[in-house]
């Protein structure tokens, strides 16, 4: 650390205990340093773009350049300070057999560990540690797992997540950068690595971890549910298993996150995902409830819905093609009567189309069922959606 760095009445080590000291009182689970540099991942995630596993999120390749090294954003940058927040809690199974992601059953953890963050970062400018910085939570071009895990706070698994002895994979990380050398943490990491372990490998629905370490986005449930906009591949949708939104199998059947604690309290639990609600409501009302005038409206009545929810990222349509092709996968009454309304009547195309699988998929042999679909294609004015709704009828059991 430079001379012309260090605030005055500080020496190096105090600054750097002061400032773990800082966001561990904050109420931060993991704290951790690394210089702000290219991450040591930087080769293989640049090889995972070429290949085009990044599906349609353009924007990863657009922040390429950043991504590989930070500094070319933020040159005054000298140290990232990196923190873990727990958030495991029990499975969520939403009445009749659909499933969401279990991060997203309460308040969406960019607003809870992004407040944390700006606290911090006010404390620290306060304190001279730091002039103001920046402060992100997974949503910035920074290749965070790959910085947390220089900085000693995870080790990568073979799912492509970090694995921690207390939280196994179930936590979140953000980032502060400093303007200030600091010693970095890095330390023998407390979970030396997956062993022979291929539990995740194994379990994938939709076989998208393609090697150890590497997932291919394009046939992940939850990059399909949460990224994708438009329809999803029908080789995938009868694997996604009632997801509705992410998927959690690969930490689910992690050995590490088997004794996590129960985190449910931190972050709330919305009251649409009780165990109180009607066989296939959620689901039903995920296809349907925010359909309105005009796009606008729907899509309005879909934000307010879902405020301060991480389900408000796939927007109406991707939320209710998600909840369309659950029902086709968890066949209920309740979910028929609710994709034949939608097959007939929502605004969307893509809601179309998936309400026509699902209905073909689980709901093929039922009365009527087969002339609400060739009704659909007949009126069907979209030339994508009309093809994938042929697809499905003509696969309908």
């Amino acid at each position: 650390m430079t001379d012309s760095n260090q605030p005055p009445g500080h020496s190096p080590a105090s600054m750097r205990e002061a400032v773990l000291e800082h966001a561990r009182t904050i109420g931060f689970d993991l704290v951790g340093l690394t210089p702000l540099g290219p991450p040591p991942d930087a080769e293989r995630f640049a090889s995972w773009l070429d290949r085009g596993r990044h599906g349609s999120m353009g924007y990863l390749e657009r922040a390429r350049s950043v991504t590989l090294d930070p500094r070319s954003q933020w040159p005054e940058g000298k140290t990232l300070l990196v923190v873990g927040l727990g958030h495991s809690r029990d499975a969520i199974e939403l009445a009749g057999g659909g499933r969401i992601a279990r991060y997203a059953a309460g308040r969406d953890y960019h607003n809870v560990a992004g407040k944390m963050l700006q606290r911090l970062r006010r404390v620290l400018v306060r304190e001279g540690l730091a002039a103001p910085g920046s402060a992100f939570v997974d949503a910035t071009p920074i290749l965070e797992r790959s910085h947390a895990a220089a900085a000693g706070i995870g080790t990568a698994s073979k799912a492509a997540n970090l694995l921690e002895p207390r939280f196994g994979p179930w936590f979140f990380l953000g980032e502060l950068i400093l303007d200030i050398d600091l010693e970095p943490t890095e330390h023998a990491p407390r979970v030396a690595s997956c062993g022979s372990c291929t539990a995740c490998i194994d379990a994938c629905p939709t076989a998208a971890i393609v090697a150890p370490g590497e997932v291919d986005a394009r046939r992940c449930i939850s990059y399909s549910t949460i990224e994708h906009r438009g329809l999803v591949p029908h080789e995938l949708r009868e694997r996604t298993e009632g997801w509705a939104f992410g998927c959690d199998v690969c930490s689910e059947v992690c050995p590490w996150g088997s004794r996590a604690p129960d985190l449910a309290a931190r972050f709330g639990t919305r009251p649409e995902f009780s165990e109180d609600a009607p066989e296939g409501a959620v689901l039903v009302s995920m296809l349907t409830g925010d359909a309105g005038e005009d796009d606008q409206d729907r899509e309005a009545r879909h934000a307010e819905r879902w405020r301060g929810s991480p389900l408000r990222r796939p927007r109406r349509e991707g939320l209710a093609r998600n909840a369309a092709i659950a029902l086709g996968t968890r066949p209920t009454e309740r979910g028929r009567e609710g994709l034949i309304a939608a097959l007939e009547g929502d605004r969307s195309a893509v809601v179309r189309a998936a309400a026509a699988w699902a209905l073909s998929h689980g709901h093929g042999g039922d009365q009527g069922v087969r002339d609400a679909l060739d009704r659909a294609l007949d009126r069907e004015v979209d030339p994508e959606a009309q093809a994938d709704m042929r697809t499905s009828r003509d696969r309908a059991r």
